[in-house]
């Protein structure tokens, strides 16, 4: 059986009060207060700290709010030209650029876009590398510490064999000729003391060349917004390396930005009974909430209650597979009832497709403080219509 990854959602907060009928559904909820007090937060370590603190565009790119994470933080990471596109266009401050591999159509672009590119291998910056240099930009090499905190192998940029990342046994002089920094993204929703055992692990394998250095890039998967994380060991952390080595720190958190600051609406179409009581839903887990089934794991439901009447929640879309799990409501369900998963404002919403023909859902930007609801889109037809030819 798959190993499942736990939710690490938090409690439902202000949306308690939310009115689920107030919105269309299916539909992602955003509350600006929510992702505020989160900014506020890693502003507050980016400045205690001096580390630079780049949103990741992968997880929690709702351009409608990038003011506020603008406002905030150093800028963005980008995994490819068009997030890079977008956080030119749509945020301030720095653009990193990261790619498993670059197309040579699409690199011109992309280093015109980016102040630094991370290589993921020495091929790729042999071939590209003079072409940042010539444009100013930083270049910056991917390394594997070879170093595994993950929990789930599909979700361990470490585990064997990956393709993510140079080896760190790998490295040489030669190889960092020209390399300005060097990057790592080795966590998934994790707190402070996997990245404190990582950097034990490798500062020995790295003390030789970090004096060429400009920079260190610990990529993302720090949930620093987490009310368990340690921040203040973070903070020393960053500080000691900074001084030490006399060198730029950058961190990416990308569901930090969004940590429990949105949710997705539902409603139930209909209950049928197969040896147990079934609820069929608007929501899809494959076509909405694909890590349900790819990491897999199980979302919160808001308000679920510890006993009662249990159902077997499921997608409206012919793949058999298509269940987001068993829960459980302290009345009998009722088609046309609402409903809501917790903390689905990262990932959730960049991963969306229309397979089946199963509409996207709507998004929406609640101020819990305010109450101020607008409607930020809604996807009809030619959204499904458009992408197919």
């Amino acid at each position: 059986m798959a190993e499942m990854m736990q939710t690490q959602a938090g409690d439902a907060g202000a949306f308690q009060q939310f009115d689920l009928a107030r919105v269309p559904s299916p539909c992602f909820v955003v509350d600006e207060k929510a992702v505020e007090r989160n900014l506020q937060i890693l502003a507050d370590v980016k400045s205690r700290s001096g580390a630079h603190v780049l949103a990741a565009l992968k997880a929690f790119s709702m351009f409608s709010v990038a003011p506020l994470v603008s406002k905030y933080l150093d800028g963005v990471c980008a995994s490819g030209l068009f997030e890079a596109k977008l956080g030119r266009e749509e945020y301030e401050g720095e653009v990193a650029t990261f790619c498993a591999g670059y197309k040579d159509s699409d690199i011109d672009e992309i280093i015109a876009l980016s102040d630094h590119m991370i290589f993921n291998s020495p091929s790729q910056k042999a071939r590209f590398a003079s072409k940042c240099q010539q444009a100013g930009v930083s270049v910056g090499l991917r390394i594997n510490p070879l170093h595994s905190e993950g929990e789930i192998p599909k979700y361990d940029p470490c585990a064997p064999c990956s393709r993510l990342g140079t080896p760190i046994n790998q490295l040489d002089d030669e190889l960092l000729d020209g390399v300005d920094g060097l990057h790592m993204h080795t966590l998934c929703e994790q707190g402070f003391e996997p990245l404190a055992r990582t950097w034990a692990a490798i500062e020995s394998k790295l003390a030789r060349y970090l004096p060429q250095l400009k920079w260190l890039n610990f990529g993302g998967g720090h949930h620093i917004t987490r009310a368990d994380y340690d921040r203040e060991g973070l903070i020393k952390f960053i500080k000691s390396i900074r001084e030490k080595y006399q060198l730029e720190v950058y961190l990416e958190p990308g569901e930090a930005v969004a940590l429990d600051a949105g949710i997705l609406v539902g409603e139930i179409l209909d209950l049928p009974h197969n040896v147990m009581d079934l609820a069929i839903t608007d929501i899809s887990a494959t076509c909405h909430m694909p890590d349900v089934i790819e990491a897999p794991y199980r979302p919160a439901l808001m308000g679920e209650a510890e006993s009662g009447h249990t159902y077997r929640l499921g997608g409206p879309s012919c793949l058999a597979g298509d269940v987001i799990g068993d829960y459980t409501w302290a009345t009998p369900l009722q088609v046309g009832d609402r409903f809501a998963f917790l903390d689905q404002a990262h990932y959730s919403m960049v991963k969306t497709n229309t397979f089946n023909g199963v509409p996207l859902p709507a998004i929406a930007l609640w101020n819990s403080e305010t109450d101020q609801l607008t409607m930020v889109r809604e996807f009809g037809y030619d959204e499904f219509k458009t992408r197919l030819s």
